[in-house]
């Protein structure tokens, strides 16, 4: 039995991947074979559901003092494009949103590195936020962000999770994990979180019982091998806390950042790398098909390579559109409801947890 055999099996009977099985198959290149692995894993998990949310993405600000290579949306305080929020503008932005989405379940709040705003800044942003959304789950803070803010108030980690909690704070988004290898990261974010250090925030946020998501940024300068080690370091984190909620895979768009000589990875690494990740990250219960960064139509095709989340209608995301998105920055529910269901998947509506909210008919309706 050859060890693409020995794979299949392991999948088959619910067993866990090590990482020369992991490797094998994606070298293997039948994506057909492991589509068909990972759909096994998903239906596992999740049936015939596939998931979505009612969101609104909100990005405080792009002024940053990080500088990163990869990123096409951070600035400094000079530049034309910059811009920051004020309190009352967020405020804002939320009452209208609930206004026009009265059935809103989550706000997604992230921004840059700001080098002047002080911590009390986003604390009361955050109070502000779920004064007037209470019944809103609120998402905000990468883990970069919150060792920036345990820099600039001079506080553990600890200390800054615990006081964004009594504020308010919900949940993490779990981004600027990027590659969890340092050698990448001093090649495409020298100034940011370390890999220990992102990987502090979340646990930290775990045992304060405040759930995040993971994420991956793909197709720069990393090795497939680290992008393996990636995926069994957050099994591993996974292991040992269980607050992971979801795992996204973004491929890199290199259009207007530091690496414009690269190209965007093709259509077929990211539907391999939506199974990889599927097949590796067997403690993970969904897997999102970040259909923003995909394309809807990538992001649908995903559904049948082990996705179950569409992630949601977002409504005016700037950081991914920065670097040469061409995506909508929002969609309805209505559309999302209609790419699910062409699948032959059923449509939910969830709130952050994954508890259903709406179940969509399955019959796709034309016209």
């Amino acid at each position: 039995m050859n060890i693409i055999e020995i794979a299949s099996r392991k999948i088959d009977n619910g067993e866990r991947l090590n990482f020369t099985e992991a490797l094998a198959l994606y070298q293997h290149n039948d994506i057909l074979k492991m589509a068909g692995l990972a759909r096994i894993v998903k239906e596992r998990k999740s049936g015939q559901y596939v998931y979505y949310n009612v969101n609104r993405h909100i990005n405080l600000t792009n002024i940053c003092v990080s500088g990163c290579p990869l990123c096409a949306f951070g600035c400094k305080a000079e530049d034309q494009k910059a811009y920051v929020m004020q309190k009352s503008e967020v405020i804002e932005i939320v009452s209208q949103t609930m206004r026009e989405t009265p059935d809103l379940s989550e706000i997604h709040m992230v921004s840059a590195l700001h080098p002047d705003k002080p911590f009390s800044y986003y604390l009361d942003i955050v109070a502000a936020v779920k004064k007037a959304a209470p019944q809103v789950h609120l998402k905000a803070f990468t883990p970069v962000e919150i060792v920036h803010f345990a820099n600039i108030s001079q506080l553990g980690i600890s200390a800054v999770l615990e006081q964004l909690k009594a504020a308010g704070l919900d949940s993490l988004p779990g981004g600027g994990a990027e590659i969890l290898d340092d050698n990448v990261r001093k090649i495409i974010c020298p100034n940011k979180a370390t890999t220990a250090e992102w990987i502090d925030v979340i646990t930290t946020a775990h045992s304060l019982g405040l759930p995040t998501n993971a994420t991956m940024l793909y197709g720069h300068v990393e090795t497939i091998e680290q992008r393996i080690q990636h995926l069994i370091t957050l099994r591993d984190i996974q292991d040992r806390t269980g607050r992971f909620q979801a795992f996204i895979a973004f491929p890199f768009h290199p259009a207007n950042t530091g690496f414009t000589n690269l190209q965007r990875v093709s259509s077929w690494e990211d539907l391999k790398m939506i199974s990889l990740a599927r097949l590796v990250l067997d403690n993970f219960d969904h897997i999102k098909a970040f259909w923003m960064m995909l394309t809807l139509p990538i992001a649908q095709l995903a559904l049948t390579f082990g996705a179950d989340d569409l992630d949601g209608t977002v409504v005016e995301e700037k950081i991914i559109h920065a670097a040469g998105a061409t995506t909508k920055k929002g969609i309805t529910r209505k559309e999302i409801i209609s790419f699910v269901e062409e699948t032959g998947y059923l449509a939910v509506e969830r709130d952050t947890f994954y508890r259903p909210l709406k179940i969509s008919s399955g019959v796709k309706s034309y016209g």
